[in-house]
This record gives C-alpha cells, structure tokens and sequence, in this order.
C-alpha cells in the first residue's frame, strides 16, 4: 500500500506527488472527477486548495472529496525527482 508524503499543484487538474517510497508521480485527475463529491473539485480554483491528510495518508480537498493512494500512484506517471523542487 502506498501513500502521499507531498502534493504540489501544476496547472488544470494535474498535481505532483510524492510517495513514500521517494517516487515522484504526475497524476492528471481531470477524467476523474465524476460523481457529487467530486462536483466542486471541477472549479480550477477549488481543486488548488488540495492538501495532504496525514491521518489518510492521500489528498483531500476541503469538501473531503478524495482519493485511494494506490489509485494516484497507479495513474501517476513517473518524474524525476527534481520536479518536487520546482
């Protein structure tokens, strides 16, 4: 089972995560959001209020939309790790 130490927002619905086993994933969520808990997460400016919950170990939005850590890192695509600086 994976988990989510660090979230970085990029652009759209795209974020930058790191796990916990060092690896740096790219996941794109924007083909995800579909149902009502995920509804507000569409608003741009709303889905940048993302953040780590450290009790779930994943990312959450304020609404408490969120989502498997193993799914992000299955849909992430790998990155150097030097994208987590930037």
């Amino acid at each position: 089972m994976h988990y989510v130490k660090k979230a970085r927002y990029i652009s759209g619905y795209k974020l930058v995560l790191t796990f916990e086993d060092g690896s740096v994933r790219l996941v794109d969520l924007e083909g995800y959001l579909d149902g009502e808990v995920f509804e507000p997460l569409k608003d741009v400016s709303y889905f940048r209020r993302v953040r780590v919950n450290r009790d779930i170990d994943t990312v959450v939005w304020p609404n408490e939309a969120d989502f498997s850590p193993d799914f992000l890192y299955e849909i992430g695509v790998p990155q150097p790790k030097s994208v987590v600086a930037g």
